[in-house]
């Protein structure tokens, strides 16, 4: 097939989605399609690999392509927007829809979605509801204080004396200059915890094993995120069996709740009492083989061109 690989975006974002958006591209090339690589400004302009702009009319499909892996991370891109386009160009896409992805992306509202199925999950509050600062003075420190539909560990601030108002103040007006709707999260002790889903062609969902994050740093960062050094994934996590069975269908849960389709990696804490929690779904996850996601999928049996390659053809039935 013909896919057209879209990678940059407007978001903050940007530099992470270039590096998934090429290994998306080698990846489906191994597996044997044509590729299209289409990057996206900061500035929203739409270029080809040879720099030029093109025209984007409803129903016009994109440069002739049968499919299109948006490889796009946070806003204008994970967040229904971008989704939305592919819908009026009238090209079939990989991953979410409108809906679900717009679902998924907003920490408050995927928050209160899942709080509404009855899912376990940390204290949050909305800055600016009310009662918000009392609410949050009563949550288990330190504070974690957030945009609430950025990714990659953007704009987020630890709060250990939220008392001091000056200093909750600022950890708002950081998370503010990224997104008007902010959240605070109380604190979880516990461990962390990935699971990947992939949806299968008869529509029922692969949950791999679960992954630990084993974070060399205070907080998983964007430094800890990106850096070398900066974490390790311990896959499968050394949880037990009825732990690993119990995360993956929390995450098949959490998955149908908002409405995924294709792929997404669930985010899970583990309490030292052994309560598994959910953080939060991302729709589309890093996307390069040494990601989270791809690392997660491989430990069960899927390569990742394999992995690209079940994605389009997905995408295209």
């Amino acid at each position: 097939m013909k896919v057209a690989v879209l990678r940059g975006g407007r978001s903050g974002e940007h530099d992470v989605s270039l590096v998934s958006g090429d290994a998306v591209a080698s990846g489906l090339a191994e597996a044997g399609h044509e590729v299209v690589k289409i990057t996206i400004g900061r500035d929203g302009r739409w270029v080809d690999e040879s720099g030029n702009g093109f025209d984007l009319r409803p129903a016009g499909g994109l440069l002739d392509c049968d499919v299109v892996f948006p490889a796009l991370h946070g806003p204008y891109g994970e967040d229904g927007v971008v989704q939305g386009m592919l819908e009026v160009l009238d090209v079939p896409y990989v991953g979410s829809s409108v809906l679900a992805s717009a679902t998924a992306i907003d920490k408050l509202g995927c928050k209160r979605l899942l709080g509404w199925y009855g899912m376990a999950q940390a204290d949050f509050v909305g800055v600016g509801e009310d009662g918000w600062r009392e609410k949050a003075l009563s949550m288990t420190r330190p504070l974690w204080v957030k945009p609430s539909r950025l990714g990659s560990s953007v704009g987020i601030s630890r709060v250990d004396d939220p008392e001091d108002g000056s200093v909750l103040d600022d950890a708002v007006a950081l998370a503010l200059d990224h997104d008007p709707r902010v959240i605070i999260e109380a604190h979880v002790e516990g461990r962390e915890l990935e699971v990947g889903i992939l949806e299968l062609e008869d529509g029922d969902l692969l949950a791999t094993p679960p992954g630990e994050l084993i974070i060399h740093a205070d907080w998983y960062d964007y430094a800890a995120k990106y850096e070398e050094g900066g974490m390790e994934l311990a896959v499968p996590a050394p949880v037990g069996d009825d732990v690993i069975a119990a995360a993956g269908e929390l995450a098949k849960r959490v998955f149908r709740a908002v409405g995924a389709s294709g792929l997404a990696r669930c985010d899970l804490f583990l309490s030292p009492e052994g309560e598994l929690l959910v953080n939060e779904i991302n729709t589309m996850p890093g996307f390069t083989p040494t990601s989270v996601y791809a690392r997660l999928v491989e430990a069960a049996g899927i390569p990742y061109p394999e992995l690209c390659d079940r994605l389009v053809r997905l995408a295209t039935r």
